[in-house]
């Protein structure tokens, strides 16, 4: 680390075991991603004057090249943090699984799932097992009833919102979806209510 690790305890003693247990969990994450800036790290007693139950919460903050990952651990979801020792294993394990993250996305590795197209069903024609959505952006894709997922091609309506994927290539009636999926009657915003 370019800045050495720093550990601050609140609202009660510090720990010479539970600031080992830091340091260890943070020479792993250096072991894993060589240039991370710095990590620091509050311990905080959440009721100090409380004889039993007491909760702690831990926060970490690691800063690695152009990013900061921050972990705070709330207590009040982890009825497990009345030990120190176990906030410390859970907020060193959030902040290893966003490290990952980073990492993965540096090296390109991050899978990037394309968005399903939105619009509604703007024209059925049952006698010749078809239809037609509206995109948002005014265009008409054909669809069969064959791309309705689950065999729903029965139960669309116009006005029906539904997800589809446009094939790459057309149809001789223009664009056409390989799959259309109903998802009720949200509405979407308008290319009007954009604008507004």
């Amino acid at each position: 680390m370019q800045v050495p690790l720093q550990i601050t305890f609140r609202h009660m003693d510090s720990s010479e075991a539970l600031a080992a247990r830091i340091r260890r969990r943070a020479h792993e994450l250096e072991r894993f991603f060589d240039r991370i800036v710095s990590c620091r790290v509050l311990v905080e007693c959440r009721h100090p004057r409380a004889l039993q139950g007491n909760l702690f919460r831990v926060r970490a903050d690691l800063a690695v090249p152009g990013r900061e990952i921050v972990v705070g651990r709330d207590p009040a979801a982890h009825y497990a943090h009345t030990d120190a020792h176990v906030a410390v294993r859970d907020a060193f394990n959030a902040v290893r699984r966003l490290l990952q993250d980073y990492v993965r996305e540096q090296r390109g590795d991050v899978k990037l799932h394309a968005v399903p197209d939105h619009g509604r069903v703007s024209h059925l024609l049952p006698e010749q097992d078809c239809g037609f959505i509206r995109t948002g952006q005014g265009a008409e894709i054909y669809f069969h009833r064959n791309s309705v997922a689950n065999g729903r091609f029965d139960r669309l309506a116009v006005g029906d919102e539904v997800r589809f994927v446009a094939q790459d290539s057309e149809s001789a009636r223009g664009p056409q979806a390989s799959t259309v999926v109903p998802i009720g009657k949200h509405h979407l915003p308008t290319t009007d209510a954009v604008r507004a």
